[in-house]
């Protein structure tokens, strides 16, 4: 028997279900949103690979989005050099999740590249790296920003003073109006986005700046370089200025741009040594040509012996040496420890940040630690 509350009991009944449904709905309302998923990824180009992006939308709520919540997407591989129009599915896989400041409801997801079949693509240069969540690196990145082919501040015709007052300068006639407006917009874009953003400065260039990013773990400071990296060129789209990367985009006595990257491993932070250090410094000796082939394209124009870098055919290491291949610094030295961490000054502006790492951590792979 199908029992039936009376009318009035039953239209009580009706309203107080249609009121409590309408504040579920609402509450869906306020938490549910179109989201604008930006995937991030890296081409086939070479030597030097570019950042490519397109935008995903998902329903979500835009404060519990997870990395989880991205699915896997793909791409037209014919179009960057990854694939054959006849065979042309590439696979973005999220390995990254950053909100974005830049777009209401905006996120970068930053992704791996992968075959059809799982398999990372050759051009994956992230899967290459044997991971550490201990092994901490810190990436120097320089750049020089652009307009009209000339950096920012340069005369129209012929140079700016020579090379002084620029590094850590202030003022005008040192740095402009436009570049710092520039990399402030992308200083606070980077903590936005949760990016363990540690500084910027001008670089002893006229138009040239640095920004430094540390991560624990290589794939997570190679992924926030490259967010960095993206987040830069988007800001400088507003402002028609362009980025060069090239790690000696003009000749003559001017410094070129360099990615130094610092690194150190549990072993080297809490044992160390000076036999473990000799030999690591022995093995980086043995595998120089691996790290320079690793370290960007051209760097025989930066690596001169001249400011502040080494020849490229020559390894050496020293204490606060910036002329060095290896720069040690005081703290590691201090009371004959030797722990700490180390600056590899060899990788320039261009290189990719995930071969860099991947070639550091496979020459302390080969080094015992007992």
């Amino acid at each position: 028997m199908l029992y039936r509350l009376p009318c009035s009991k039953q239209c009580k009944s009706e309203t107080k279900f249609t009121h409590t449904q309408t504040r579920t709905n609402s509450l869906l309302i306020k938490t549910m949103a179109k989201l604008k998923l930006e995937y991030l990824w890296l081409d086939g180009y070479e030597p030097v690979p570019n950042l490519r992006g397109k935008t995903k939308i998902i329903e979500g709520d835009p404060d519990g989005l997870s990395l989880e919540d991205c699915p896997e997407w793909g791409f037209d591989g014919s179009s960057t050099q990854q694939a054959e129009g006849s065979d042309s599915d590439c696979m973005l896989k999220p390995v990254a999740l950053y909100p974005d400041s830049t777009r209401r409801n905006g996120f970068l997801v930053m992704c791996e590249v992968m075959l059809p079949n799982g398999d990372p693509h050759p051009s994956n240069a992230r899967a290459t790296i044997i991971d550490d969540p201990d092994a901490w690196f810190g990436f120097e990145q320089e750049y020089f920003l652009v307009q009209d082919e000339r950096p920012l501040g340069w005369p129209e015709h012929g140079f700016p003073e020579p090379q002084g007052e620029y590094y850590t300068g202030i003022g005008y006639k040192n740095v402009g109006d436009l570049a710092r407006t520039i990399v402030d917009e992308h200083l606070d874009a980077c903590l936005d986005a949760g990016i363990n953003h540690e500084g910027i400065n001008a670089e002893v260039a006229k138009g040239q700046w640095e920004f430094q990013v540390f991560g624990k773990g290589a794939c997570t400071a190679a992924d926030q370089i490259w967010v960095a990296r993206y987040l830069l060129l988007r800001v400088c789209e507003k402002y028609g200025v362009d980025v060069d990367w090239h790690c000696k985009p003009f000749k003559g006595d001017w410094n070129g741009s360099g990615m130094h990257c610092n690194f150190s491993t549990k072993h080297l932070r809490e044992v160390g040594g000076k036999a473990y250090f000799e030999a690591l410094m022995d093995q980086f000796r043995e595998n120089m040509e691996e790290h320079i082939a690793a370290y960007g394209p051209e760097n025989e124009l930066r690596l001169t012996g001249l400011h502040e870098t080494q020849a490229i055919d020559t390894f050496s290491y020293g204490i606060a040496d910036r002329g060095a291949s290896i720069r040690i610094p005081h703290s590691f030295v201090e009371g004959d420890k030797y722990q700490g961490y180390l600056e590899d000054r060899r990788p320039n502006s261009q290189g990719d940040p995930y071969a860099i790492a991947a070639r550091v951590l496979r020459t302390i792979s080969e080094v015992p630690t007992a």
